[in-house]
């Protein structure tokens, strides 16, 4: 089949406007919500004080500009008195916070068996915290909207369902120590970011690896990369650049990409001296 090409932005989180079909139901959802709040008598900012958001954000929401996170909605159904009728809406945006081109992307994640990711800049979209992430959307240039900013950080964090999946996905990770010791966001978000990896890193399914810089030879010269494997023996690479992505599904081109995993792992740190890496980083920090 060889490359399916996609532009993008790194971990495939590619910056959209709303105008594709996924704009249709986050406004569907928002109308509801309106209707639902004129119903009950409540203004904007009554429903925002009952449930803990500004009355601007509640605005947004029933315009069909932000996504709502599912809390809002929980809390929203139990103020208005809609009987899981809004509750029920989460699983209908789940799909929504990813960027229409990216989508299947996601969908692919969700299928596979073993999942596999090589980084070299920055943690992977997968092991971050929601204020890392955000960071990142916010030194982006050319600068994001505050709404274009939450509907990505909204989508990567949505990505994460793969860690609560039954039966568990296998999930490894190379980071570059840089990576690891990049104070992206400040000391604070550092910190948190840390102390995230090691919890995650903990789990029975998933094994994180540094790369150290001082090696002097290194299989990943040609830049950071995804493996997906499924259940029925196929394989896919998501190669990623910095204005497309392309996801890679032919056998031979897979191949390679394999080879060059499984090398970059053996000359990474195990997983525990990485965890025992993270945490002497984390004491530095």
């Amino acid at each position: 089949m060889g490359f399916l090409t996609a532009d993008g932005t790194d971990d495939a989180d590619q910056c959209v406007d709303l105008e594709d079909d996924s704009g249709a139901v986050i406004a569907a959802v928002g109308r509801q919500i309106r209707l639902w709040r004129e119903s009950a008598g409540l203004r904007a900012k009554d429903l925002g004080d009952a449930i803990g958001y500004g009355e601007n954000q509640v605005y947004k929401v029933e315009g069909g500009k932000r996504i709502p996170k599912p809390e809002f909605l929980d809390r929203a159904d139990q103020v208005l008195g809609a009987g899981g009728k809004i509750a029920a809406m989460k699983k209908d945006l789940r799909e929504a916070r990813y960027p229409k081109k990216v989508r299947g992307l996601a969908n692919l994640e969700r299928a596979a068996v073993e999942f596999g990711a090589y980084d070299n800049h920055n943690l992977n979209g997968l092991l971050q915290t929601e204020e890392y992430a955000r960071a990142l959307y916010e030194m982006r240039r050319p600068s994001f909207s505050r709404d274009e900013i939450e509907r990505y950080v909204a989508g990567r964090m949505g990505r994460q369902e793969i860690f609560e999946r039954q039966p568990p996905t296998m999930l490894t990770f190379v980071q570059e120590e840089v990576t690891v010791r990049r104070p992206l966001g400040g000391r604070g978000v550092a910190r948190r970011q840390l102390e995230h990896l090691l919890e995650i890193g903990r789990l029975r399914n998933v094994e994180i690896q540094v790369m150290p810089t001082d090696r002097e030879d290194h299989a990943g010269m040609g830049g950071q990369f995804q493996l997906l494997k499924f259940g029925d023996g196929a394989a896919l690479a998501h190669w990623e650049g910095q204005l497309f992505n392309r996801l890679v599904s032919d056998p031979k081109q897979v191949r390679i990409i394999e080879l060059r995993y499984g090398i970059i792992r053996a000359q990474a740190l195990t997983p525990r001296e990485s965890l025992a890496f993270i945490e002497k980083v984390l004491g530095e920090t």
